[in-house]
């Protein structure tokens, strides 16, 4: 039995909207399963971007998504004993996922104190079209443009 009359409950934060989005993001920083670290550190990261960039915090989210988030991969074919890398689009949800995962990648490898700032600083970046996670897509885009003359080996 407690010693205390009644047990205060933890008030939810009300900070990011439950989207799918911010979902995506705070799974994808999470390590070792603590939720909680990754939300909070995405709701720093968006507090911090939004005064950088002085517009909301999810729009500069939305912007920097649009922006590292690639269009068409090249994708290993085997044809005759060669090995062709052809340009395939790419569909909605990896393209999602690989906008999530650049960005976050290329945030843990900056250099600075916590994970907040840098994660605010790569959103920030690649907002403006800045940024290795941009960098990395412009790379893909290449790559693929490069070997368009595979096209015809798509399946």
């Amino acid at each position: 039995m407690p010693r205390r009359a009644s047990i205060p409950r933890k008030q939810k934060y009300q900070g990011t909207p439950a989207n799918r989005t911010t979902a995506r993001f705070s799974a994808k920083l999470m390590t070792n399963g603590k939720r909680n670290l990754a939300d909070r550190i995405l709701r720093q990261a968006l507090a911090r971007a939004e005064a950088q960039a002085k517009r909301p915090g999810m729009e500069v989210l939305e912007a920097a998504l649009r922006n590292a988030t690639p269009i068409i991969e090249v994708k290993p074919r085997r044809v005759g004993g060669a090995t062709y890398q052809v340009p395939v689009e790419i569909r909605g949800d990896r393209r999602l996922s690989l906008g999530v995962r650049w960005l976050v990648q290329s945030a843990r490898k900056r250099s600075g104190k916590s994970m907040g700032e840098k994660l605010a600083a790569e959103l920030v970046d690649a907002m403006n079209g800045l940024g290795a996670a941009v960098k990395r897509r412009e790379d893909t885009h290449k790559m693929a443009e490069a070997n368009r003359a595979f096209s015809h080996f798509k399946w």
